[in-house]
């Protein structure tokens, strides 16, 4: 991984990345399934060590987050995802490689949230009429080898 030094067009994409996460994450956290999915390509790629293959395509995608809100809503938790110190790697080929730390913040309704698992969250982003989309996600836990 390089530090990048370059001005303001990489300054302008990394805020773009920045708040394309935010409201991915917004998403996600609210358990707007349909929503969180079209935040990635039709043929998106989730990869997660709890899951036992990689979820693939949008309605794969979004199926994945109803069953997650409605085991959330049934132990009576939130969830918080904060993804921080992104890492964006542009490509020759116009998709962008960012890696993140994300934090999954749990608070059981009526208590006090506690940090549920560190993680490490690498993507490959892609221009889609315009917009910003997760064609692969890959997730790593750091409690887990």
């Amino acid at each position: 991984m390089s530090v990048h030094t370059q001005g303001p067009p990489f300054v302008e994409l990394y805020a773009e990345i920045q708040d394309f996460y935010a409201r991915h994450m917004h998403l996600l956290d609210a358990g707007a399934a349909e929503e969180w999915a079209r935040t990635f390509t039709e043929d998106g790629v989730f990869a997660a060590p709890s899951l036992a293959e990689p979820v693939r395509g949008r309605a794969a995608i979004a199926a994945g987050v109803r069953a997650s809100a409605a085991e959330l809503a049934e132990a009576g938790e939130t969830h918080r995802h904060v993804l921080c110190m992104t890492a964006l790697e542009p490509e020759p080929d116009g998709t962008l490689r960012a890696r993140s730390y994300a934090q999954i913040i749990a608070t059981r309704h009526g208590g006090s949230p506690r940090l549920l698992m560190m993680c490490v969250c690498e993507d490959v982003l892609v221009r889609e009429a315009g917009g910003l989309l997760v064609r692969e996600r890959r997730v790593t836990r750091d409690d887990r080898p």
